[in-house]
């Protein structure tokens, strides 16, 4: 097979004398390649990605996803941008062995140990290794190294969206059918499409794969399947014409495994640092939030942001569908649920079933990703029997809150709204043309109506669709709370706020943006607040952080 391989690419000669020619001249090499990857160096050895622009378009950016073997290429032709994803080209020769090599490791792989997922990289080096070896492969390092990455993305990755999957800037990807492109939601470019095309037996294939990963099965008859990839990221798939008359098809929903903070909310403009500081004295002192709004308006990212402020060592109990919440905190139970694991929906763990467990638990701070059923009634239920309690409601206004709350399947009684603290309203709009996230009001629950019935609210904050800035009007209903279960007198509830906000600009100056910076900073304030104030007058509070971490 080998001598027929090269004997292609050297047709004057004959096969004995190829193969005897290959296995003298890389004795020495295989052997010094033995235990370890040659080494790739672009200076040396080329770069591996040959790419020009095709005809008819122009390129916009171009940036790398994984750095020397894939990037994006972003075009544009009649105003319409297109994003394209460019990997290494591979020879006739390269393509012929790496479907060898694709063969045999399915039997060496399928035949081997079970591995730890750190192992699985030096288990399938080490392989490949040993095939080139035996093929004696006429290869050199960049050959090398193009094949290996294929491997490894169809091996350890996802395929052909392995570099959609890696890429900081995509949100969610969407493949609708089979010979249909797939398309994103780029954080830039909003909705593009991509040179990624699925034919129908691929697309199958795709679907299964995606869906073994997340520990799931998908079939004919069960062809819809809702799951969580290993990174965290939601995948819903449907398998082949049952449910989707195109074809089968599949949504990711990237997860962030750096999470968005306060600091990041701040610079976005989706909250100013006063209102950051508002919330952190809120939650620090066990006010309860509900965060409202539509689609993608940014509600979970507010309430993994806020839940940074949550004290040091206070027991937090988290319910989530899917795993989104990222908190730097040691005493904190991360639940999730579990759906049927038979036809008679016997195991299933709904959010219900969470909840009430949860109050088992003795929580000071209990998050909840979503309410959109009975757990509704309980969750408001443990807000009046004292727990801080935080989560989302899909609905535009407050008004549409307390309509969804009072209706069914939700079926929360008004008179046990008047326990919620703050509620804010999520927006996903338009600012100069560019689509962005705000934080559209914030209102206080204070009371309830003897006569009407109806709930009187706190306006605090304004979002300005026209100056894109934020009013602040009246005095916090819910800080006045805290000042007198403190007390405080006016003074120092202006110094407690005036400090939060110093911290704030100094982390949002210095970019101390990551999770757990803010939640360090935040821990280290709560303990010994001046030490935190004196390292900003001294501009240590980086190196104080580093330390720490």
């Amino acid at each position: 097979m080998i001598a027929k391989i090269v004997q292609r690419n050297n047709p004057k000669k004959s096969k004995d004398h190829l193969y005897s020619a290959i296995t003298g001249i890389n004795l020495q090499f295989w052997k010094k390649t033995r235990h370890s990857f040659p080494e790739y160096d672009p200076l040396v050895h080329g770069p591996l990605i040959e790419y020009s622009v095709p005809e008819g378009y122009s390129e916009i950016e171009r940036y790398w996803v994984n750095e020397p073997y894939s990037f994006v290429s972003i075009l544009k032709k009649k105003d319409v941008h297109y994003f394209h994803v460019i990997e290494p080209a591979l020879t006739i020769y390269e393509k012929e062995l790496l479907e060898m090599l694709y063969d045999d490791l399915k039997d060496l792989l399928t035949k081997g140990k079970m591995v730890r997922n750190e192992k699985k990289l030096e288990v399938l080096t080490s392989h490949v290794l040993q095939l080139f070896r035996r093929y004696r492969a006429d290869l050199d390092v960049p050959s090398m190294h193009r094949i290996m990455y294929y491997l490894k993305r169809n091996f350890m990755g996802y395929g052909r969206i392995n570099s959609l999957l890696i890429d900081p800037f995509i949100e969610d990807i969407s493949c609708d059918g089979p010979n249909i492109p797939v398309f994103l939601y780029h954080s830039k470019y909003r909705n593009i499409m991509t040179n990624i095309v699925y034919e129908e037996k691929e697309l199958n294939s795709m679907v299964i794969k995606l869906c073994q990963k997340s520990g799931k099965h998908i079939s004919i008859g069960e062809p819809l399947v809702d799951a969580t990839l290993p990174d965290g990221s939601r995948l819903q798939a449907t398998l082949g014409k049952e449910v989707t008359t195109r074809g089968s098809s599949f949504t990711i929903r990237k997860f962030r495994g750096d999470p968005i903070t306060p600091i990041d909310l701040i610079n976005y403009n989706t909250c100013t640092v006063e209102m950051m500081a508002y919330f952190w004295l809120a939650m620090e002192n066990g006010n309860s939030a509900l965060f409202a709004g539509g689609t993608a308006s940014g509600k979970t990212s507010m309430l993994n942001a806020v839940s940074l402020f949550i004290p040091p060592f206070s027991k937090i109990v988290s319910i989530e569908d899917t795993r989104e919440l990222m908190l730097h905190h040691d005493n904190w139970i991360a639940g999730v649920t579990r759906e049927a694991i038979s036809f008679s929906d016997r195991g299933e763990i709904s959010m219900y079933d969470l909840l009430r467990s949860a109050l088992r638990q003795r929580p000071e701070y209990i998050l909840v990703g979503e309410v959109r059923g009975e757990e509704a009634l309980t969750l408001f239920q443990a807000i009046s029997t004292g727990h801080a309690t935080y989560s989302t409601i899909h609905a535009g206004d407050v008004q549409a809150v307390v309509s969804r709350l009072n209706s069914e399947p939700l079926n929360v009684p008004r008179i046990m709204l008047q326990s919620l603290d703050i509620m804010t309203i999520q927006l996903l709009t338009f600012v100069d043309n560019e689509k962005v996230r705000r934080t559209e009001c914030v209102v206080e629950l204070t009371d309830m109506d003897s006569n009407t019935g109806e709930l009187l609210v706190n306006e605090l904050y304004r979002w300005d669709p026209l100056t894109d800035t934020f009013h602040r009007s009246g005095e916090s209903h819910a800080l006045k709370m805290v000042m007198q279960a403190r007390g405080w007198n006016k003074k120092k509830l202006e110094e407690e706020m005036t400090n939060r906000e110093r911290i704030l600009e100094y982390m949002n100056k210095n970019q101390m943006r990551d999770y757990v910076s803010v939640s360090l900073v935040v821990q280290a304030y709560s303990a010994n607040p001046s030490i935190v104030l004196d390292a900003i007058d001294k501009n240590t509070l980086q190196e104080m952080i580093v330390q720490n971490i």
